[in-house]
């Protein structure tokens, strides 16, 4: 069974810069697209950002665009999100997911439904 977990989240004030880190299991890495959501308090989970399983094409919502960056390392069978000039409303629990379907076309990148395997989520909060 195919497991993430991610790390690397915290406190932090609103200018500040975080990354985050999700390893996961297994010897198939490679072949999945995976993406970052966020859910803050009381709000839907939503998409952050995506990257295809050969890592050449990266995906970002519209709020992080130019601040948020997202990489993979697939010999560490790592996903990293880079995140500057974090802003509060960039507080949320963060998620790394792996695409339900290998070598999957960017089109579902951004669909929380295409996503099966999910990791227990790293806290970020951003101070004013």
């Amino acid at each position: 069974q195919v497991q993430l977990v991610e790390s690397g989240g915290g406190l932090v004030q609103a200018g500040g810069s975080l990354r985050l880190s999700c390893a996961a299991s297994g010897s198939t890495f490679s072949m999945y697209a995976m993406g970052w959501f966020r859910q803050a308090p009381g709000k839907e989970r939503e998409f952050v950002a995506s990257i295809s399983w050969s890592g050449a094409s990266e995906y970002y919502a519209d709020p992080v665009k130019g601040r948020f960056t997202i990489s993979r390392e697939n010999f560490k069978n790592t996903v990293y999100l880079q995140m500057k000039t974090l802003k509060p409303e960039d507080t949320a629990v963060y998620y790394c997911a792996r695409h339900s379907d290998q070598r999957a076309h960017s089109g579902s990148y951004s669909q929380l439904s295409s996503y099966d395997i999910w990791g227990q989520g790293t806290q970020v909060t951003v101070s004013s």
